[in-house]
């Protein structure tokens, strides 16, 4: 139904799993891939990604705003604009929404953090992408380089399901070059960290590749819970499809009236 655009909706139950950087930087490098126009869409109420996206000094990726309740037609707007691929960052813990996202997911994308407390808050996301009998990647993200506990991470996230063959470790260059609106591939493009990033998107799109024609079925909507009825990416958005009065403002692009770089209210 929507052509050959994707759809990867980066999810975890867990806060602090580092959806929204991931989200970011998969983002960037498909881009610089070649494998564009991407957009962004930030289904967390915090609107982090959304923050990010307008500190940033680059055109792209671009950055759609939608909710829930508008997603299915909004991707639709997306794929006939000539998006190739949209990277949905999603809210830890409020499940309904994540459900609602996941149902338009070609492959979802699962950071977890080589912890305890990660490992067992992976089953409520598992439940949920499985429910929807969507593809899934767990990527151990956040990792201490030479640590123990990495490789058996992957090892128990490998009876759940496929783990991505990179690991993504916590280094400094990796989380301050969000700070700025911008990815460590752009800060530090020699650094390992980059480098993992390069291959992490090399093999997804890898794996996007290898999956049937996507959007060949419209997927069953999922309604929100009043709660959950907000518009994405810190904004609010009058029925003519104008953005007012948002911590972001005009900063934040209205589907309805287009996408791409900042535009005015």
């Amino acid at each position: 139904m929507f052509g050959s655009m994707r759809v990867i909706v980066v999810t975890s139950q867990k806060g602090g799993s580092g959806k929204t950087t991931l989200s970011g930087h998969i983002a960037v490098q498909a881009e610089l891939a070649g494998e564009g126009p991407v957009a962004l869409i930030d289904t967390d109420p915090q609107g982090s990604l959304a923050a990010w996206w307008n500190e940033r000094e680059e055109k792209s990726p671009a950055f759609a705003q939608t909710d829930v309740t508008r997603l299915y037609a909004d991707l639709g707007r997306l794929r006939a604009a000539g998006i190739r691929l949209v990277v949905i960052d999603t809210p830890p813990a409020v499940t309904a929404t994540i459900k609602s996202v996941v149902a338009f997911a070609d492959l979802v994308v699962i950071p977890t953090r080589p912890s305890p407390h990660d490992l067992r808050a992976v089953a409520a996301t598992l439940d949920i992408v499985e429910g929807r009998n969507k593809p899934l990647v767990f990527v151990v993200n956040g990792a201490t380089p030479r640590a123990r506990i990495t490789g058996d991470a992957a090892v128990a996230l490998s009876q759940h399901g496929t783990v991505a063959p990179v690991t993504v470790h916590h280094r400094t260059d990796f989380a301050s070059s969000m700070i700025d609106g911008r990815t460590v591939m752009e800060c530090a493009p020699e650094g390992k960290s980059a480098q993992e990033i390069v291959a992490l998107w090399t093999y997804i799109s890898a794996r996007l590749a290898k999956l049937p024609q996507p959007w060949t079925a419209a997927p069953t909507p999922v309604p929100a819970p009043a709660a959950d009825r907000a518009v994405f990416g810190r904004a609010e958005v009058t029925n003519a499809g104008a953005t007012v009065g948002t911590v972001v403002a005009s900063n934040v692009v209205n589907v309805a009236t287009g996408f791409g770089r900042r535009v005015a209210a």
